[in-house]
This record gives structure tokens, C-alpha cells and sequence, in this order.
């Protein structure tokens, strides 16, 4: 059952340039993901595809300049920015990329405590910092004290024990070591598991094949591909955009085939589809319009060659 809808989401920003004069640039266009109770959607994608502003528009943190429109529903009702403010941290938590979201001022232990909802406070706490292998003086500790592995596994600590309903991890495992990484990971298919909805932001394709239910493919930011975990495999014949298959081709472990070109910047984007200009399978028609999201062998793609 579908739990949160991002509908057509466009996000733009306000910019001063020369004279005080402004513009508008367009950072994310026409962005589409459902996320499922029970499921876990790994979103990927190059750097600039618009993975992190997705989870700041869903939790309603974008900056003042930025505009939005397309929709974003939870629970079958629309998002309002009152409603997010109530649900943030609560019913939808995240786990920032950056470790700066921990308070400099407070104990990381009361942190974490601050997070839970029901129950005794200081003993989840504990027992979330025990499996995380956080020694018990951690706790005690101001986030400056922490190493940047620590400071994750803090983070990570405030949304396992807030009991919500949706958690959206932002790059949740650069700088831990691979035990702990694959415990990460473990969580959150955890999570899952137990009823709840996972959204994984993450540029290790590999590590989210182990857990993701399905892959969110963004180019550009917008949703290029929404496919099935296990078509990501082979040579990537089962995938459905140009994009898609060249992005698993150029994995060290498949093909290791870089692909020409780079991602357009957001101030400098080309007409129609994003992709065209680097795609191999392009034509004239490709540069009329941005092709609309569409249904195709069990998955969704923006591409009108995809068969």
C-alpha cells in the first residue's frame, strides 16, 4: 500500500544575478516516486540529479527562495507545510546526509532520547547505541567529540528508535566500516520488514541491491526509471532506459564503460528529453518534449523508445 506520493514535483530557485536582477533556475522537473509500507525504494542517480532536495521537499526543509509545485501526499492526504512540520520526526524522520544536523550544544545520548515517542527513553537509547556499537560514554559526549563514523551511527540511532512510519536515509553509510555499514543496511531492511516505508538516497548501487525493493533512477532532477531490484542485473537488458543501462554498465564490476558527456546543469538544460544529448538512441523527436512517466514491464520509464 502506497504511503507517500510525490506527483509531478517541480522545485525551483529564486537567484540574484548582476544588478540585483533575478532569476529562476529549475532544479528538479516533473519528479515522480511512490513509496510503499513494507518496501524499500533506493533512489540513485550522479551528483546535482536532485536525490537530497526530494527528501527536503517531502520534509518541507527547502530554503526560502525555492519554488514548488507538483504535490506531495501522505497518507492519502496532501502535504501542507503545517502538516509536515507535525509529522517531521515523528511519523517521517530522516537521516541527514550531512552529521552538522546534530545539535553542538547537547549530549548526542539526550539527542537520540529527544527521538523517542513511547516507552523508556534512556534504555532504547541505550540498547540502539549497544547495537550500533557505540560504547556506553558516548552518550555523554557533544558531537564535536565524535568521530565522523560515530556521528552517523548517532544519526542513524534517532530513526531507529523514533518509530516512524517513513524513513528517508540521505547517504547514511560514507565514512563507517563495512561491518558496520552492512548492520546499517541490515536496519533498514529491518524496517521495512516490520510495516515500514524506506527511502535510501545513495550513490552505492551495489550496497542498495542487497536491500531495495525497487530503484528510483533520477538524471538531471527528474525520475528517469523506477524498476525492480532484480532488474538490475546481466548486462542490464532488462532495464528500461538508455540511462539506466548505461549507468549499470559503468559499474567497476559489469562493464566499467564510461558514459560520453556529463549531466546538464540546472541553469543550462536542453529542450525535451534531459538525456538526449548523450543518449545513443536519440532522434529529432526526442528534442520536442519531456517525455511523461509511463508504465512498462512492471516498472516506470521516461523515454519514448523504451520497449
Amino acid at each position: 500500500m502506497s504511503i507517500l506520493e510525490v506527483e509531478n514535483l517541480s522545485i525551483s530557485f529564486n537567484q540574484y544575478t548582476d544588478g540585483l536582477k533575478q532569476k529562476n533556475v529549475n532544479v528538479i522537473s516533473s519528479l515522480n516516486v511512490t513509496l510503499e509500507e513494507g518496501e524499500i525504494l533506493a533512489v540513485v542517480g550522479a551528483s546535482g540529479s536532485g536525490k537530497s532536495l526530494l527528501a527536503h521537499a517531502i520534509l518541507g526543509i527547502l530554503p526560502n527562495n525555492a519554488n514548488i509545485s507538483g504535490t506531495i501526499s501522505y497518507d492519502g492526504e496532501i502535504l501542507t507545510a503545517a502538516r509536515q512540520a507535525s509529522l517531521r520526526g515523528t511519523e517521517i524522520a530522516l537521516i541527514p546526509q550531512s552529521v552538522n544536523y546534530l545539535d553542538p550544544l547537547m549530549r548526542v545520548g539526550n539527542q537520540v532520547r529527544n527521538s523517542v515517542k513511547v516507552g523508556d527513553a534512556v534504555a532504547a537509547q541505550r540498547k540502539v547505541f549497544e547495537r550500533l556499537r557505540l560504547k556506553s560514554g558516548v552518550e555523554n559526549m557533544y558531537p564535536f567529540q565524535l568521530s565522523g563514523g560515530m556521528a552517523r551511527r548517532t544519526l542513524l540511532s534517532t530513526a531507529i528508535v523514533s518509530g516512524a512510519k517513513v524513513i528517508i536515509a540521505d547517504e547514511p553509510t560514507p565514512g563507517l566500516d563495512p561491518v558496520v555499514i552492512k548492520e546499517a543496511l541490515e536496519n533498514f531492511r529491518e524496517f521495512a520488514d516490520n510495516g515500514c516505508a524506506v527511502m535510501l538516497i545513495t550513490h552505492d548501487i551495489e550496497s542498495a541491491l542487497t536491500i531495495a525493493d525497487k530503484i528510483a533512477v533520477f538524471y538531471a532532477g527528474t525520475t528517469v526509471e523506477i524498476a525492480p531490484v532484480e532488474n538490475f542485473n546481466g548486462d542490464g537488458e532488462a532495464l528500461r532506459h538508455p540511462y539506466s543501462k548505461a549507468l549499470w554498465r559503468a559499474l567497476p564490476q559489469n562493464e566499467f564503460i564510461p558514459i560520453p558527456g556529463s549531466q546538464p546543469r540546472p541553469n543550462n538544460l536542453p529542450s525535451g528529453c534531459l538525456f538526449a544529448p548523450r543518449c545513443p538512441i536519440a532522434t529529432p523527436e526526442c528534442e520536442l518534449a519531456q517525455p511523461e512517466m509511463r508504465e512498462l514491464r512492471n516498472g516506470r520509464v521516461r523515454c519514448i523508445h523504451a520497449t
